[in-house]
């Protein structure tokens, strides 16, 4: 059997036929976003190296950076201990966010309210020059 088949065949998809990816920067351990990944957006992002999603708003592939350039290399992947979740560890080029930060995890809650704790780094409309979906 192919090996990324092999790896395909331990991970625990959920009904959708989607499991949940945490992506984390490989040599800081900054948290950076939390997507889903289908079979197919798993196994182009073993083969390429490159972290492919699955976006459930578009119901289609999404090869992070695909059109804001902010491209995410997968150099390690993990599995946790029930098959049922991951965890790429990825090196971020640019930002991660769609809001222009490099963390999607920007809000804390503190005194009782959510607070803003990054700003953006670059303006949304540079990163997408066309309205998102």
């Amino acid at each position: 059997m192919d090996p990324i088949e092999r790896a395909l065949a331990e991970i625990k998809f959920d009904a959708d036929g989607l499991v949940p990816a945490i992506a984390q920067q490989h040599d800081t351990g900054e948290l950076l976003m939390m997507a889903w990944m289908s079979r197919e957006s798993l196994r182009i992002t073993l083969a390429e190296g490159r972290a492919c999603y699955w976006s459930r708003s578009r119901q289609a592939l999404w090869r992070k950076g695909e059109t804001s350039g902010q491209v995410q290399r997968l150099k390690e992947l993990r599995l946790d201990c029930d098959g049922d979740a991951l965890l790429l560890l990825v090196d971020q080029e640019g930002v991660a966010c769609h809001t222009g930060r490099r963390s999607c995890f920007f809000h804390a809650w503190r005194d009782g309210q959510w607070a803003v704790i990054a700003e953006p780094q670059i303006a949304p409309e540079t990163l997408y020059p066309e309205p998102r979906e």
